[in-house]
């Protein structure tokens, strides 16, 4: 007889069931092969004398090892060690041991304090009108309302932000379109990814800028396309490329602050991509993550202004007014879209935050989002000046880059032979986080650059950082 007591001990103080540790423990020896398959086990009175256990906690014990399939009840003959044994089963979270659940002791990477960080060009937290947002969050909690009818209203998101976003765009930005026409998403990228699932099937092909937005792309890949690489140079996307394409069906296109380079889609390339889009009518994805932000005149109006038919779906992003843990992005389309987007968006989301969402209508309705806008442009307008600035003069030679018109971010090259993926891991040690450059990288060359953020960062900040960067490639 198998000394079943000396090969499974019980813990009586732990917070896992008495007959759970038991079935665990002759899964174990299963696994070991102590128990061969065929083997019969003792009965519910016998293994109930063995380990000093209530039959109850026997009869527990074998039948959740029943419902795992690792025995089975052979009548006249009691419990049977299965002969087709499960590869794989559930295993508690108690479970310590090979194949079990390690406990990770350090903190992973991105829980890491750095004291200068060059992001991809994202709004300053400090800046957000966090004080007037929390209160009006705080009226919707407390009128229950808004909650009780969160129960009933799903999909597109709140009808008060879509309206007041409809009256935005209108008076903004030419966008003529009802509420009806806005799905609320959790940041532009949940917005391209639901446009992607209603416009793509597998093997369609699908215009890109190259260099392009990795994100955008990433997702387009997933759900089956072939990407199609259009160059982008200093005017934006070379429309006569898609042009020489004979049935094109989609474009994702960011004309006015391209991601990564930040170049705007000049006039001329605008106008005959939109006669390119009423004559051949194929679906436009327009990403326009951060339109407000344009320095050097009135920003431009986007394609889903023009008479496209249509065509051009628009994608924005509040995200970029407030903070960059605040997703909150929308897709504007026909109707008959927006009804596929919100049945789509219900497969992995079905409703959003309500409250949050009437919350940020209000700012928008009393003028407190436009006001929090103006204050921002202006800020920021200073510090890519200054970013510019510093860019040129600490690290000279090292690098080229065109001061941009608008967005929040620099596109710089790294010229020879700084390498950012030697630089970048470099600064880190120093405590400066910066992107190697990877992400942006079309699979054919490295670009040796990367977007420099400086909307997040204050002047003590970017005199650190270029600090940093000046000591790492010893300039």
């Amino acid at each position: 007889m198998i000394p079943f007591k000396n090969l499974i001990p019980l813990n009586s103080q732990s917070p896992q069931a008495i007959y759970v540790q038991l079935a665990n423990g002759l899964i174990r020896l299963i696994r070991s092969g102590k128990l061969q398959p065929g083997t019969k086990l003792p009965s519910i009175r016998e293994l109930a004398g063995l380990m000093d256990l209530h039959a109850k906690t026997i009869v527990a014990a074998y039948g959740e090892m029943v419902a795992q399939d690792w025995i089975y009840s052979k009548p006249r003959s009691g419990m049977i060690v299965s002969e087709n044994l499960p590869e794989l089963k559930p295993r508690s979270f108690q479970e310590t041991g090979k194949g079990a659940y390690s406990r990770e002791k350090s903190l992973p990477k991105d829980e890491v304090r750095y004291k200068y960080v060059i992001n991809d060009g994202f709004p300053d937290p400090r800046l957000a009108p966090v004080p007037q947002l929390l209160r009006q969050y705080r009226n919707e909690f407390d009128d229950g309302y808004t909650e009780k009818i969160s129960m009933i209203i799903e999909g597109a998101g709140s009808p008060k932000l879509r309206a007041a976003l409809a009256k935005y765009l209108g008076e903004t930005r030419g966008i003529n379109a009802g509420y009806g026409n806005i799905l609320i998403s959790r940041g532009a990228q949940m917005a391209i990814y639901i446009a992607a699932a209603l416009s793509i099937r597998p093997g369609d092909e699908v215009m890109v800028g190259d260099p392009g937005y990795f994100a955008a792309n990433r997702t387009f890949e997933k759900m089956g396309a072939k990407l199609i690489r259009i160059p982008v140079d200093e005017e934006g996307i070379d429309v006569d490329q898609i042009e020489k394409l004979r049935k094109p069906k989609l474009l994702y296109i960011i004309p006015h602050h391209h991601h990564p380079t930040t170049v705007t889609l000049s006039s001329a390339r605008r106008m005959k991509l939109l006669s390119l889009i009423r004559e051949r009518q194929f679906t436009v994805i327009e990403d326009d993550y951060d339109y407000e932000f344009h320095y050097t005149h009135n920003p431009i109006l986007p394609l889903a202004s023009a008479d496209h038919g249509g065509h051009v779906w628009y994608i924005g992003s509040i995200t970029k007014n407030l903070l960059q843990s605040m997703r909150v992005g929308y897709l504007i389309a026909p109707e008959k879209v927006i009804a596929e987007g919100v049945n789509h968006r219900r497969l992995f989301d079905i409703r959003g935050d309500l409250l949050m969402e009437n919350a940020l209508a209000t700012l928008y309705i009393n003028g407190s989002m436009q006001r929090h806008i103006r204050k921002s442009l202006k800020l920021y307008e200073e510090r890519r000046d200054l970013f510019c600035k510093l860019l040129g003069n600490e690290l000279g030679d090292s690098v080229s880059f065109t001061i941009p018109d608008g967005g929040m971010a620099v596109w710089t090259k790294f010229n020879k032979p700084y390498e950012l993926t030697k630089v970048a891991p470099q600064a880190v040690t120093h405590g400066l986080w910066m992107s190697d450059g990877a992400i942006y990288n079309p699979s054919d060359r490295n670009l040796n650059a990367l977007r420099m953020g400086f909307a997040s960062m204050n002047e003590k900040e970017m005199a650190g950082a270029f600090r940093v960067l000046k000591k790492v490639m010893n300039l």
